[in-house]
């Protein structure tokens, strides 16, 4: 395990595995273990790909100059060897999430049927077909970095970025699919849009999906969308 600042609130811990990183079980096996031990001045634990952050209140640890980023790093290596923190990962929920595929509301759904030669109806079962894995949140709130595209839908981003993309929009960036929870820009390949809110501010957690969710997607049609309720 590779421990590093960042910024001065926070230790980023990147846990190795070979080649090819850290799996998603272990990642959040190490994020269960440290939110398990309950340290005061840890407040908020965020797992990604292959890494975890621990945010940390430095008024909390050693009043000595400089020296809470080493207590709260050796609170993470003591973590690291917690049984369970290498085990099994917390079972995820299977979330649906319905989708309106193409038209004003997936304005890219023609462009990535073209790059994947394929039919518009095509690209959208295929999305619509797959179950997908929640890997990390990021970027804005709530929004879910989702693995297993089928590499027949695998798209490039977009050459120019939309200064707005609307909430709820679902879309491809290369071999990973998400879903926009908040109006923002984005460079992503919109192929269509939910009506379900994934974050919700006033609700405790204000995030719909956390990593280690499954999403399957269900197409709906434009009038669906319109009487969501």
């Amino acid at each position: 395990m590779k421990l590093e600042p960042l910024g001065d609130s926070a230790v980023l811990a990147t846990l190795e595995a070979g080649n090819g990183g850290a799996s998603l079980a272990r990642v959040l096996s190490f994020a269960e273990a440290v939110v398990a031990a309950k340290r005061p001045g840890i407040t908020d634990v965020v797992p990604a790909y292959g890494t975890v952050a621990a945010f940390y209140d430095p008024s909390r640890f050693t009043k000595a100059l400089g020296d809470a980023y080493g207590e709260v790093c050796r609170f993470l290596e003591s973590c690291a060897g917690r049984p369970g923190a290498a085990g099994p990962a917390p079972a995820g929920r299977l979330l649906e999430v319905p989708v309106c595929y193409g038209g004003i509301h997936g304005p890219d759904l023609e462009r990535v049927a073209e790059l994947c030669k394929v039919s518009a109806g095509e690209a959208a079962s295929l999305h619509a077909g797959a179950e997908y894995l929640v890997h990390a949140i990021g970027f804005t709130p709530g929004f879910p970095y989702l693995g297993g595209l089928p590499e027949a839908l695998r798209a490039p981003r977009r050459d120019t970025p939309r200064a707005h993309v609307p909430a709820g929009s679902v879309a491809i960036g290369g071999s990973q699919t998400g879903v926009y929870p908040v109006d923002s820009p984005g460079g992503w390949q919109i192929i269509g849009r939910t009506p379900m809110a994934l974050f919700r501010p006033a609700e405790t957690p204000a995030a719909l999906l956390r990593p280690g969710d499954r999403v399957r997607f269900r197409a709906i049609s434009p009038q669906d969308f319109s009487s969501w309720t």
